[in-house]
């Protein structure tokens, strides 16, 4: 571990935290890949005739192909060079999306969405073996929030960039959004069909993945991410790769990962359709407020790392610290019940800024919790978690449509799933514990 940060202080002070903007700028195509759906998601339920269930079917299967693709590129991502596999998860995710564009059924559709799931698992498990390896404790969450950041700056741009793609491929797309906002389904008839344009996002989204490979391998130089000689600085010292599994910290970050995927997730994907089948806003107005909701989302997120940043550097003890953060986040979070019996409106929608800080807030404290448990298994126990909070978290989408389809609204949904972020707490409170004499040493 000192071997690899002694290597990074040699490339430069602040060569590090380059990588970590590269991490950002990954997770960033990332999200746009993966968000691009929901963008669009009113457009290719009508263009493909999907029903509310099938359309969380889709999020089901990119769920459950994230979670398997979680356990392969954990693996991976301990066996092998980071340098060249983490390239190559974004090559996957990339393909992936500019396939997407091309689908004209839902079954294309589906083998899609779940090629996409596979390969964008490959972030996470990549990612935090660099930042751990990279960065010291004190500076994880940072680091971790400037990672995880790259999400809410990938959701803030796909409804800008949609909303540019539409307007330069549809002409009359202005005037149609115009007439659909004032007259609703009559700006149709007055403008003409719109053409069929929602697949272009998808397309020239993905394209935009394999630039970044270029920009890697000239940042990125060999040898510059490896491993850590048989890490002696390991939280739990076993012969065993995966010792953490008998830690009872292992079971809170399971808690923890499943209670804060459900309320991500569920709005990331759902959003769109809550503003504008639920609430009555306009296409454009949503798409415009989308990216106004994940600009907060990163706020939330930065905050959250610089908060316990701050306060380990102000002497507090940085479990703590994480906690105290964590907490706040979570009960942001959980103003879902809140929002889903408010009106449109200006509260309405200040309510859900709160709930985006809140749910991306917590992420870097959580990452920040995983690598305390391992060093030399880092990819493995981010495979293991991912693989089951997507495992169990992926059903509450078809369900959450489920739901949608019988009551005619995503508010019973909406609310419940916020909620979930509470749990951690306790178990955090109750069953976490520090080892002396290590707890600086991974």
């Amino acid at each position: 571990m000192a071997e690899a940060r002694i290597d990074s202080l040699t490339r430069g002070r602040w060569w590090k935290w380059q990588v970590c903007g590269l991490l950002l700028l990954a997770t960033m195509i990332m999200y746009m890949d993966r968000q691009t759906l929901a963008v669009v998601s009113v457009r290719v339920t009508q263009a493909l005739s999907l029903t509310e269930q099938q359309y969380g079917t889709l999020e089901l299967a990119f769920g459950w192909a994230f979670a398997a693709g979680a356990l392969l590129f954990g693996w991976l991502a301990d066996q092998f060079n980071i340098r060249w596999l983490y390239p190559t998860a974004l090559i996957g995710w990339s393909t992936a999306g500019i396939l997407t564009g091309l689908s004209r059924s839902y079954e294309e559709l589906l083998a899609c969405r779940t090629m996409l799931g596979i390969f964008e698992a490959g972030n996470w498990p990549c990612a935090l073996v660099i930042t751990q390896r990279l960065l010291d404790r004190a500076d994880r969450g940072m680091g971790n929030s400037v990672l995880q950041s790259g999400a809410s700056f990938g959701a803030i741009l796909t409804p800008l960039v949609v909303l540019g793609i539409f307007s330069l491929a549809d002409p009359n797309e202005s005037i149609r959004l115009g007439y659909l906002a004032v007259m609703g389904g009559a700006g149709v008839t007055a403008t003409g069909e719109p053409p069929t344009v929602w697949p272009l996002p998808f397309v020239i989204v993905g394209a935009v993945g394999l630039v970044w490979v270029l920009l890697w391998f000239v940042i990125v130089p060999p040898a510059s991410l490896k491993a850590p000689e048989e890490a002696q600085s390991a939280k739990i010292s076993s012969a065993s790769a995966f010792a953490f599994l008998s830690d009872r910290r292992f079971f809170v970050l399971l808690v923890m990962i499943v209670s804060i995927t459900i309320p991500w997730q569920i709005i990331r994907a759902w959003l769109p359709k809550i503003l504008i089948e639920s609430r009555g806003y306009s296409e454009s107005a949503t798409l415009l407020f989308n990216s106004i909701y994940y600009i907060f989302a990163d706020l939330g997120c930065l905050l959250a790392g610089a908060a316990t940043l701050a306060l380990a550097r102000r002497g507090f003890d940085v479990h703590r610290s994480r906690v105290l953060v964590f907490s706040v986040m979570a009960g942001l979070t959980s103003l879902t019940v809140v929002a889903a019996v408010l009106p449109p409106g200006p509260l309405f929608l200040g309510v859900l800024t709160l709930i985006a800080a809140g749910s991306l807030g917590m992420y870097p404290c959580y990452y920040s919790f995983t690598q305390e448990l391992t060093v030399q298994s880092m990819g493995k126990l981010s495979g293991i978690l991912s693989f089951t909070a997507w495992l169990l978290s992926s059903p509450t989408q078809p369900f959450f449509g489920w739901l949608a389809d019988r009551s005619g609204s995503h508010d019973i949904g909406f609310a419940v799933a916020g909620l979930s972020a509470l749990l951690p707490i306790v178990f955090l409170l109750v069953l976490w514990y520090r080892n002396p004499g290590s707890s600086d040493a991974a």
